[in-house]
């Protein structure tokens, strides 16, 4: 915010830093002796008020007994008038250059993580520039960016107005790192954005994490699972377990009557993880055949036999 030379680095690359923490000195000789300057123009000012003043009081016993004339009281009030004014205007101009000399110490305008500066002591800097001094990013709590499709979000939303899928408010957010892992920390949803990418089609959506292990960290890629509505019918099956008919309609097999293999057509809406999200075709206690030959066809009778994980 000021222009001048950095006299000195106040803080150590990498460190936490806190918001308020001095972290550069510019050189504050220039605008200590602005505020030298603007404090003399004050009191010189203030000084011109008290003598102002004084006239009008003379004048003013004087221009009753008409010693002087009414034109010469009227100088006089306007006078002290412009020197009050000059006092404010002059005290206004002391607190600038005071600010000046404040901003001449650069501090953290939030806490977090800072890195490394970008400027050494020496270094002549303006205000405005568009380089940074340094950057400090916060890591505790941190925001974690989602792309939804906007049409998996149309779709969701249709299917809420028609009562088939309740909302989820107060959703809770997991994230599973690069490496595999799930970070062990539960995020909230913050907001959604209003507006579409036109060139992914998707939609922003973003969640806030407590971080306190600082494990996420700026331009970290991670995948994010939440829950924006409950499908009350919904049954998720193993993708394994779905084929397509001739039609090209989600099919799977179930184990019917006296232990034969069932044909079923069912309503497969979309994936959920390694699963389908099936709506339609399948109700509680149909016993879905996951791990089956090429060979199995309707009607062959099967030996059923619980598959792993279920």
């Amino acid at each position: 915010q000021v222009d001048g030379i950095i006299r000195a680095r106040l803080f150590t690359e990498g460190d936490y830093v806190r918001a308020g923490q001095p972290l550069y000195r510019i050189d504050p000789a220039t605008y200590g002796a602005r505020v030298a300057s603007a404090r003399a123009a004050l009191a010189r000012a203030r000084a011109s008020t008290v003598g102002a003043e004084g006239q009008v009081r003379r004048y003013a016993e004087l221009v009753k007994r008409n010693f002087v004339s009414r034109q010469l009281y009227d100088n006089a009030v306007s006078a002290a008038g412009e020197a009050r004014a000059d006092v404010q205007a002059q005290a206004a101009a002391l607190r600038s250059a005071e600010i000046d000399l404040e901003r001449t110490v650069i501090r953290a305008p939030i806490s977090g993580r800072i890195g490394r500066s970008l400027y050494t002591t020496g270094a002549l800097v303006q205000a405005g520039q568009q380089n940074a001094l340094t950057t400090i990013q916060r890591l505790d709590p941190i925001y974690v960016d989602i792309q939804q499709s906007s049409a998996d979000l149309l779709k969701l939303r249709e299917q809420m107005l028609a009562g088939e899928v309740a909302s989820n408010h107060g959703a809770q957010v997991r994230l599973q790192l690069e490496s595999g892992s799930i970070y062990p920390e539960v995020g909230s949803l913050s907001f959604a954005d209003v507006t579409v990418d036109p060139a992914t089609g998707s939609q922003t959506i973003r969640a806030l994490f407590p971080n306190p292990q600082h494990i996420l960290l700026p331009g970290m890629f991670v995948r994010g699972q939440l829950s924006q509505g409950v499908q009350a019918r919904g049954i998720l099956v193993p993708q394994r377990a779905v084929s397509r008919d001739e039609r090209g309609r989600p099919t799977v097999m179930v184990v019917g009557k006296n232990n034969l293999a069932e044909l079923r057509v069912i309503e497969a809406d979309r994936t959920v993880g390694t699963s389908w999200l099936v709506t339609g075709g399948l109700k509680p206690g149909d016993r879905l055949i996951v791990d089956a030959g090429p060979l199995l066809r309707p009607g062959v009778p099967v030996k059923p036999q619980l598959s792993r994980g279920n």
